[in-house]
């Protein structure tokens, strides 16, 4: 292993997962909603909003749709 390398010769590249990264947003949710996945999240070992991020995939992956009936 060298004790020095010179990256002046490099060439950058785009990162080909960028499009698979993930996207910071703000989004209010129910305190029960975020108290499930909290204790989801204990049972499992897997961070909370990991939890929800997987659920929202496979709702996308799957299609489903929420059944919104409102109030006459």
């Amino acid at each position: 292993m060298k004790k020095e390398y010179d990256f002046s010769k490099m060439q950058g590249r785009k990162n080909p997962y960028a499009k698979k990264l993930k996207k910071q947003v703000t989004i209010r949710m129910g305190v029960d909603i975020i108290d499930y996945f909290k204790k989801l999240a204990n049972e499992t070992g897997i961070p909370y909003q990991n939890l929800i991020n997987l659920y929202l995939r496979e709702c996308v992956q799957s299609h489903r749709k929420p059944s919104i009936k409102w109030a006459s």
